[in-house]
């Protein structure tokens, strides 16, 4: 019997992908951290298809992968991050080894997962909606978010959630950025021409209003009548679709990673 969390790693949450990055980057050190980033390798628009797979893998090792695997792809962020701190010149101090930081990100990944399985799965069993949420704890302690440090239930994060609300902040310099990232504009223009509309206007759908108001994005009942019209075509599409399809490309982000564990390659 697949766990809930299996059930809520689902392909169909990639159209949820540019809200859940927008939630993150909403703390100003998130925000400014990644926007200031002087990693290249992790860099959106200089490396999509790299930086995409990093992070699709996290979520897959991270709920699904075992300890050893976890610890493999700690240290290979943990590499990546000690170069992400601020300088004199940022409007925020951040450091992406800051626990408090990290731990925000990954109550905003955790606040995705739910809303896939709330959409796609079984939201009626409130034991397995624990179950999705205990397990997402690995979202955090895969790196430095101590145990203590999750929010003991679902009641409880709540009250995490929004308190931290009060923190969520973004300026014009991040507003672009997640524009963009909305928008698709890492892809050729050929693409995020012909993609990028429908992205911003999923992307809008996908946000609490607290972030829709954050990003200056209007949505009206017309656009939230068309949103809901658009999830029960893909929740059927996707009910349709054999398990390991549904599931890609999780599953295969995650037998990449063992390969690249045996082969003794780059793991982010």
């Amino acid at each position: 019997m697949p766990s809930g969390v299996d059930d809520s790693v689902l392909g169909a949450g990639l159209l949820a992908g540019a809200a859940n990055v927008i939630m993150q980057l909403s703390r100003p050190g998130v925000g400014h951290g990644v926007v200031e980033s002087r990693v290249d390798s992790g860099n959106l628009f200089k490396r999509p298809v790299k930086r995409t797979r990093t992070t699709i893998t996290y979520l897959a090792v991270a709920l699904q992968g075992t300890d050893e695997e976890r610890a493999a792809f700690r240290r290979a962020v943990n590499r990546q991050h000690a170069r992400v701190r601020s300088t004199e010149r940022s409007p925020v101090s951040y450091n992406a080894f800051d626990p408090e930081l990290q731990l925000w990100v990954a109550a905003c990944l955790y606040k995705g997962v739910e809303d896939i399985y709330r959409l796609f799965g079984d939201i009626t069993d409130p034991d397995a909606l624990e179950e999705v949420y205990r397990e997402s704890a690995a979202l955090g302690t895969t790196l430095q978010v101590r145990e203590d440090m999750w929010p003991a239930d679902r009641a409880e994060f709540e009250r995490y959630w929004t308190e931290q609300l009060d923190n969520v902040h973004i300026d014009d310099t991040v507003r672009d950025f997640l524009h963009d990232v909305a928008a698709l504009k890492f892809l050729p223009a050929p693409l995020s021409t012909a993609f990028g509309g429908f992205n911003v206007f999923m992307t809008t759908g996908f946000l609490p209003p607290r972030f829709r108001e954050e990003m200056r994005l209007p949505w009206t009942e017309k656009d939230q009548a068309r949103f809901d019209r658009i999830i029960r075509v893909v929740a059927a599409v996707q009910n349709l679709t054999p398990r390991p399809l549904r599931r890609l490309p999780y599953d295969l982000a995650l037998w990449d990673l063992r390969q690249r564990m045996r082969r003794g390659m780059p793991l982010a």
